[in-house]
Order: structure tokens, then sequence, then C-alpha cells
């Protein structure tokens, strides 16, 4: 299951640059996560300083 956003998301970028798998893109207001391409690794929940990814 992949990881998602909240909209508590500050578009930092932080997630982006953390995950191994190219899977998160920056969004309409908000960072998002490609599904198809998440490995549920979690490097972008631990890589978030506002704590806005969780497991879907």
């Amino acid at each position: 299951m992949a990881y998602k956003i909240s909209d508590d998301c500050i578009s930092c970028g932080a997630c982006e640059a953390t995950c191994p798998n190219s899977a998160i893109a920056e969004g309409d207001g908000k960072y998002e996560i490609d599904p198809a391409k998440c490995i549920d690794c979690g490097a972008c929940a631990e890589g978030c300083p506002v704590s806005a990814i969780s497991e879907a």
C-alpha cells in the first residue's frame, strides 16, 4: 500500500529528495506520491518535517 501526503504538506520538497524511486512530484498546492511507483519504504515519511506523510 502506497504512502499518501495530507493537506498538512508545506511543499518544502524534503520528501521528493528522500524518495529512492522518484515516486514523488510537486502537485497542485502540495506534493503527491505516485502509488504505482511507491515501494512502501517510508523514507519520505521519515524526512517530512511536518509529519504530513502516512501509510494510505
